[in-house]
């Protein structure tokens, strides 16, 4: 089915601003609440929300197979488990009513009032219910500088790394959209030169730049998703940022891995941006250091050059850009991920979530945490007010950003941005 969406040519009659992540060649699916406080799915273009429901109620989706509630649900998981045939048949539909060249919706008043939002007039929300969420370890220079950080150089990497994509069960309950703030999480640590642990706020609160990928309904139980079929069932990405506190983790982690230093919080950005939309901005992934086995082995190009960056905002100054980096960096690559993730025969649902891991690069501005870009603390970084951070501070918000961009054409993510609050104190009652 041909991609008419992503036609380079293609102009809108809503007004796109030039380095607007969201123009019509874009069409990201999200999850909002209007001004007459009714949830609906959407989709945006430029600076301008559009409701699914409404424009679905008026006909505009006539002839495609959609149900008549389909968006009219607070997620998208339906919408979503329809397949990848019905996502394209609706993506390119958007498109077509919103060319410059169609009149239909452009010189109807009436129906515009209905379909059309301000950005300020909404409020964004979940975009899918995450049954489950599994984030993978899958950046080589990541995992070699944590490896080198706590095992030294020689042994940075375990031995299972270049030959699986390494990866833990996490806790979907407290993944957040952008804009809702967190609280310092509290939990055991041990202190520098004790054996006995303590209990209090986490003092190593870090971000870990990484993107998303939701699926849909694949495959029962028993039954593995082949390599060369995994895009299939690939709704779209996210910006993810997996906080967490480090020095619970390190107390934690063995032997079975993160546990709460990474389940107090998650924030993904609301829009999701379709594999399809992504399609122009494919490019090869890092060659593989180890022969992997057959049913990790993969042809084509199944990277995308998404640039990324994340910045840090003090409460009272301006932001900050603390690292540069590119999705296309992961050695493990997202069809790699789910056919691991599978080859047991476990089953993936509508609305599931798998985080890439965190993304870094090879250079000094290009780390995705700040336990990297500080090493531990021991080179902090200053901000453009002056003051230093080794890790994340009360009132800070951390921003992370996203787009691909070739020949004129951008497709971005917006941001996912989130304050860390002080701990969390019980209301006297």
């Amino acid at each position: 089915m041909p991609l008419t969406a992503n036609d380079p040519d293609r102009k809108s009659w809503l007004h796109v601003d030039k380095n607007s992540d969201f123009p019509i060649q874009n069409i990201p699916f999200g999850v909002f609440l209007t001004r007459d406080d009714i949830i609906t799915i959407g989709t945006r273009i430029g600076d301008t929300a559009i409701d699914l429901g409404a424009l679905h109620q008026l006909g505009y989706f006539e002839g495609i197979p959609l149900t008549d509630d389909i968006f009219l649900q607070d997620t998208l998981n339906d919408f979503i488990a329809d397949g990848r045939k019905t996502w394209r048949l609706v993506r390119d539909r958007i498109a077509e009513i919103f060319d410059a060249e169609n009149s239909s919706l452009k010189d109807n008043k009436k129906h515009k009032e209905v379909v059309l939002f301000r950005l300020d007039e909404i409020e964004m929300q979940l975009p899918v219910q995450i049954g489950d969420y599994t984030d993978f370890y899958s950046s080589i220079e990541h995992a070699t500088n944590v490896g080198t950080m706590f095992r030294g150089a020689d042994n940075a990497l375990m031995p299972n790394w270049l030959h699986i994509p390494v990866g833990y069960h996490g806790r979907s309950s407290s993944i957040i959209p952008s804009g809702i703030p967190i609280h310092r999480p509290q939990g055991q640590t041990l202190p520098a030169d004790s054996d006995t642990p303590v209990f209090g706020p986490s003092k190593l609160i870090d971000f870990e730049l990484e993107m998303a990928f939701i699926t849909t309904a694949a495959n029962d139980l028993g039954e593995p998703i082949p390599i060369d079929e995994a895009e299939e069932y690939i709704f779209g990405l996210v910006l993810f940022n997996d906080w967490s506190a480090r020095d619970i983790q390190k107390w934690e982690y063995v032997p079975l891995g993160p546990f709460l230093a990474k389940s107090f919080a998650s924030s993904i950005s609301p829009w999701i941006v379709t594999l399809d939309a992504l399609e122009p901005y494919r490019v090869e992934s890092p060659k593989p250091l180890k022969p992997q086995l057959p049913y990790l082995q993969y042809t084509g190009k199944k990277s995308y050059d998404i640039k990324l960056e994340v910045a840090i905002k003090p409460k009272t100054a301006k932001e900050t850009v603390v690292s540069k980096s590119n999705f296309k960096y992961m050695y493990w690559n997202m069809v790699q991920q789910l056919a691991h993730h599978t080859v047991n025969g476990c089953p993936v649902n509508s609305g599931d979530m798998m985080g890439s891991g965190t993304i870094s690069g090879s250079t000094p501005d290009s780390l995705g945490s700040m336990l990297e870009l500080t090493w531990r603390g021991e080179k902090p970084i200053t901000l453009k007010d002056g003051t230093e951070r080794k890790f994340i501070n009360d009132h800070d918000t951390v921003i992370m950003r996203g787009h691909c961009e070739k020949d004129g054409t951008r497709i971005g993510f917006g941001e996912v941005s989130t304050e860390l609050l002080p701990i969390f104190v019980p209301k006297k009652k």
